[in-house]
C-alpha cells in the first residue's frame, strides 16, 4: 500500500533544501576567490567524508555497511557526478545564478532520454515531448541571437548531463547498497579526485577568513539531498517538483540582493517551460505505472468464472 501523502512535512523539507542549495551557490561562489574547482571539490569532499564516518560508526552495520556489492557501479556514478560539481561550481562565477539553476532543472530532461539507453526502459511518444518541451526551455533561457553564449551556459547544461547520468547510475546502485554506502564511496573518491587534478598547481590551503564558506559548501552538500529525499518520501514526485522550481525565484532574488545580478523575465518564463516538461514526465510516468499494476493485478487475479460479458 503506498504512504500516505504528507505536503506540508514535504514542503518543510523542500524549504531546507532550497536553503541549502542557495547557500551553497553563495558559498560556492564566495570559495573560488582562493580554490580552483578541483580544490573546492577536495575540501568539500573531505569535509562530507567526516561526517558520514560519523554516521557510519554509529549505525547498526558499522564498517561493514560499506562493502558494496557494485564497486565498478560507483566507480562510474563518482565520476560523473564529480565532472558535473565542478562544471556546476565553475557556471557559478561565469553565468548570472538564475540562468545556471535554470539550465541544471534539466537533469530530469536528460534522465528521460538517456534512461532507454542505459536502463533498458522504452523510448515512448513521451519521452520525446518532455525532450522536446525542455529543449525549447532551454533556448528561452539561453537566448541564442539575443545575448551572447558562452562557457558557462555549456557548463551548466555539462552539469546537468552529469547529474542526470549520476541519477541514472544511482537507480542501479541503490537495488544493491544502502544511502551511507553511496555517500561514503561518493565523498572519499571526489576528495581523492579533487586532490588529484588540483595537485599539478599546488593544492591550496584555505585561508583562515575562507574556512566558514568552506564548512558551508560541504555541510549543505550533504543536507541539500538529504532534504530533498525527505521531501520525496512524505510527497509525490509530482507535488515536490512544482516546490523545487522555487529555488530558482530564491536564487534570482539572493544574487540580485548580494551580487546586483540583473532579475530576467526570460529566465523565468524559460524555467517555467522546463519545469512543465518536469511535470509532464513525472504525471506519465506515475501513469504508465497505474497501468502496469493494474495489468499485473488483472492478470494475478482473473475474475470469478461467470463475471463479466
Amino acid at each position: 500500500m503506498d504512504r500516505p501523502s504528507r505536503p506540508l512535512l514535504a514542503a518543510f523539507w523542500m524549504g531546507g533544501a532550497i536553503v541549502s542549495f542557495t547557500l551553497m551557490a553563495v558559498a560556492g561562489r564566495a570559495v573560488q576567490a582562493e580554490l580552483s574547482t578541483f580544490e573546492l571539490m577536495a575540501w568539500r569532499s573531505a569535509i562530507g567524508l567526516a561526517i558520514v564516518l560519523v554516521l557510519v560508526l554509529r549505525s547498526r552495520q558499522g564498517m561493514a555497511g560499506l562493502r558494496s556489492a557494485v564497486p565498478g557501479l560507483h566507480v562510474r556514478r563518482n565520476i560523473w557526478h564529480f565532472a558535473g560539481q565542478n562544471l556546476w561550481f565553475y557556471g557559478l562565477t561565469a553565468i548570472p545564478m538564475s540562468q545556471l539553476v535554470a539550465l541544471e532543472f534539466t537533469n530530469p530532461i536528460w534522465v528521460v532520454l538517456l534512461a532507454p539507453l542505459l536502463l533498458g526502459e522504452r523510448f515512448t511518444g513521451r519521452r520525446v515531448a518532455v525532450a522536446a518541451l525542455g529543449f525549447a526551455g532551454v533556448l528561452i533561457v539561453a537566448q541564442p541571437g539575443v545575448s551572447p553564449l558562452g562557457w558557462g551556459h555549456a557548463a551548466g547544461l555539462a552539469a546537468a548531463l552529469g547529474f542526470a547520468l549520476n541519477t541514472v547510475y544511482t537507480r542501479r546502485i541503490m537495488a544493491h547498497d544502502s544511502v551511507l554506502c553511496v555517500l561514503f564511496w561518493m565523498t572519499a573518491s571526489q576528495a581523492v579526485m579533487g586532490a588529484v587534478l588540483g595537485a599539478p598547481g599546488g593544492l591550496a590551503v584555505p585561508s583562515v577568513g575562507l574556512l566558514p564558506w568552506l564548512a558551508v559548501v560541504g555541510v549543505t552538500g550533504l543536507t541539500a539531498h538529504f532534504s530533498l529525499t525527505s521531501a520525496l518520501s512524505h510527497a509525490p514526485a509530482t507535488l515536490v517538483a512544482p516546490m523545487e522550481f522555487l529555488r530558482l525565484p530564491v536564487i534570482a532574488l539572493v544574487a540580485a540582493w548580494v551580487y546586483g545580478e540583473p532579475i530576467m523575465a526570460a529566465v523565468f518564463a524559460g524555467g517555467a517551460v522546463i519545469l512543465a516538461a518536469n511535470l509532464l514526465n513525472v504525471a506519465g510516468a506515475a501513469a504508465e505505472r497505474r497501468r502496469a499494476a493494474l495489468s499485473a493485478a488483472t492478470a494475478g487475479h482473473p475474475p470469478p468464472a461467470g463475471s463479466g460479458p
